[in-house]
């Protein structure tokens, strides 16, 4: 699982500052369907380098339990890089997303 999780890490790592991208399109890059453990591999990652608040899901949304602070912290963040936001805790996506 670790060569997954560091597949996972190159990918969040290229996305820039004011983009974001989501777990399944990450997935999608990766050959999987499973979004999931994509999920897994941010939520375990412990390079504070990798940007991984720079994912969200599919609809937008950011991580209610973002490990590493919560969704506050998520928002805050991608905030702070230019992220626009369509309400309180859903990123436009439209405006916002990368192509992988």
């Amino acid at each position: 699982m670790t060569n997954f999780f560091e597949k996972v890490y190159k990918i969040v790592s290229n996305v820039p500052q004011g983009k974001v991208t989501t777990y399944g399109e990450i997935a999608k890059v990766l050959g999987t369907r499973d979004a999931r453990s994509v999920g897994w591999a941010l939520h375990a990652n412990s390079d504070p380098t990798i940007p991984c608040h720079r994912v969200v899901n599919k609809e937008g949304r950011v991580a209610s339990g973002y490990a590493f602070g919560g969704a506050g912290v998520q928002r805050k963040k991608l905030l702070k890089e230019g992220v626009i936001f369509k309400n309180q805790m859903q990123v436009d996506l439209k405006k916002c997303m990368i192509n992988l």
